[in-house]
């Protein structure tokens, strides 16, 4: 696939960690052969993460991120710092670089224990290895510090660059290709439920927060997996939904809806035909169908007082009606007749503390690559507060999602248990 054909939170998101000054920056543009990162001699020149789609040979499409030095100081620095560890959520492989003159600091080690805590594939690499002078120490030793962090850094995690001369840039590359996942993804968002010239109707309804002249990534993705399937995909708007259903000579053998006109779709959609929704099929693409299931049957259970977050992972320009900020809680008190308070948060926003909030409502994450999906999704399991998606959520608010799920005995039977 080229890059044009694949999504930012399809690709594999490449970190760049390490201490101000080790060259970090530098590595990053000698790596993607661009001047993506600001590069200079003053400590902590980066002070937000950068990201940068782009294709890295022999890998393919990736996300390039350089974040702040790990080591940054001050108030200012320590937001920094944080903003460094939060990228680790969304990281599929992780650069350690090390400035080879002085080797791993109790900092670096500290990041080594977090990459493999959160099992992140790693690389040492130590930069200016042009420097670099005979008697310079060997550093493919096991080090320890004061605290007795361990951190073996054995000769596959390891190699010797330099940003300045592109010394072993790239079979730098190549190691990180290596480290990438082999296995093909299989995973499909509906390809699985269909045969050969099945026909799929997806119902679109003319979203206002969209760029004129386009559809939201998840319905594009949709309809690209459905032809990719071999099947015929018909869109059609909600208004004129009934007449292209008595237009076809055979039933379909599926409906997609978008969430927001589950209500109508439902009514217009005869109860011989399956109907399910965007937000339903991306959360079982991202494995997270039947947690999210359950996180529903919570709005039940709501009571006055209760603070509900709901978390967006992009960001975009509010609108009057904006489903997150407005319909949502509007449908939440319309249903549960109680006194709810909201709290919102988009993009890479995603609070640590969760202990006060008695249920999460999150998008389908369609902006979000599967690491950080799954690590919104476990924080909140570790943390005991059920979490839920806009699509879920809005179809058990209007009564269908035992009909919604109906594709999916499995995770149907979680909310007939429930029931």
């Amino acid at each position: 696939m080229g890059l044009n054909d694949i999504s930012s939170s399809e690709r594999i998101h490449i970190g760049f960690f390490g201490l101000r000054n080790a060259g970090k920056s530098s590595l990053v543009n000698a790596v993607t052969g661009q001047e993506l990162a600001l590069v200079s001699d003053v400590k902590g020149t980066t002070t937000d993460p950068v990201k940068k789609a782009m294709e890295l040979l022999p890998l393919g499409p990736v996300v390039i991120i350089d974040t702040p030095g790990i080591d940054d100081e001050g108030t200012l620095g320590g937001l920094r710092v944080k903003k460094a560890r939060q990228t680790l959520n969304y990281t599929d492989i992780a650069v350690l670089t090390v400035d080879a003159s002085k080797g791993l600091q109790n900092a670096d080690r500290e990041l080594i224990t977090l990459f493999e805590d959160k099992k992140i594939p790693y690389l040492i690499a130590y930069n200016k290895a042009d420097l670099l002078t005979d008697d310079t120490p060997d550093m493919h030793t096991t080090s320890s510090d004061a605290d007795g962090i361990k951190t073996a850094a054995s000769p596959e995690h390891v190699i010797y660059v330099s940003a300045e001369t592109k010394q072993n840039i790239y079979e730098l590359k190549k190691k990180i290709a290596n480290l990438a996942k082999k296995e093909e993804n299989n995973k499909h968002i509906v390809a699985d439920l269909l045969n050969s010239r099945d026909t799929v109707v997806l119902v679109v309804p003319i979203d206002s927060a969209a760029p004129k002249g386009r559809l939201i990534l998840p319905q594009q993705q949709t309809i690209r997996d459905i032809l990719e399937a071999g099947a015929i995909a018909v869109v059609s708007r909600d208004t004129e939904l009934a007449g292209t259903l008595s237009s076809l000579k055979e039933k379909p053998k599926l409906v997609i809806t978008d969430s927001q006109a589950f209500g109508q779709v439902s009514r217009c959609t005869p109860a011989e035909i399956p109907l399910t929704s965007f937000s339903i099929l991306f959360a079982r693409y991202k494995g997270n169908l039947a947690m999210a299931v359950e996180g529903a049957a919570q709005l039940k259970k709501l009571k006055d007082g209760d603070t509900v977050l709901i978390s967006e992972g992009c960001t975009h320009h509010r609108q009057c009606g904006d489903i997150g900020t407005v319909k949502l809680p509007a449908w939440i008190k319309d249903h549960t007749h109680k006194d709810i308070h909201f709290e919102f948060t988009s993009g890479t926003e995603f609070p640590e503390e969760l202990s006060g909030y008695a249920l999460i409502i999150h998008c389908g994450g369609c902006m979000l690559n599967e690491r950080e999906m799954q690590y919104r999704l476990r924080h909140a399991k570790d943390c005991g507060v059920p979490i839920t998606n806009y699509g879920i959520a809005i179809a058990q608010m209007h009564g269908i999602l035992k009909r919604s799920l109906e594709p999916f005995p499995e995770v149907l039977k979680i909310l007939e248990g429930d029931a």
